[in-house]
């Protein structure tokens, strides 16, 4: 089975950066897009960033050009670049991975959320 293991969430001042990553581990062939969303108290599931195989990335208007996606395929691994954060950044992170396998469809895994807070 896969696991999406996340790490680098924490507590930061206003104007501070965080690096995010999210690994996977399992049989997998190969990984199509990756992505990073996040949910505040309250609030539903937004996506925050995406990038696909090829390197083609999108974000979400409130984090473009403060947040950067990056992934390192031979680790399995995307990541967050997260600079010049506000207390509106608050939420729980999830990466997510569409895998793809040697036969069958694919299938979208998430991990199990990091938490960032940012402070005044």
């Amino acid at each position: 089975q896969v696991q999406l293991v996340e790490s680098g969430g924490g507590l930061v001042q206003a104007g501070g950066s965080l690096r995010l990553s999210c690994a996977a581990s399992g049989s997998i062939f190969s990984i199509n897009a990756m992505g990073w969303y996040r949910q505040a108290p309250g609030k539903q599931r937004d996506l925050v960033a995406t990038i696909s195989a090829g390197g083609s990335t999108n974000y979400a208007d409130p984090v473009k050009a403060r947040f950067t996606i990056s992934r390192d395929n031979a680790k399995k691994t995307v990541f967050l670049q997260l600079n010049s954060l506000k207390p509106e950044d608050t939420a729980v992170y999830y990466c997510n991975m569409d895998v793809v396998w040697r036969f069958g469809p694919p299938s979208t895994f998430w991990g199990q959320g990091t938490q960032v807070t940012v402070s005044l």
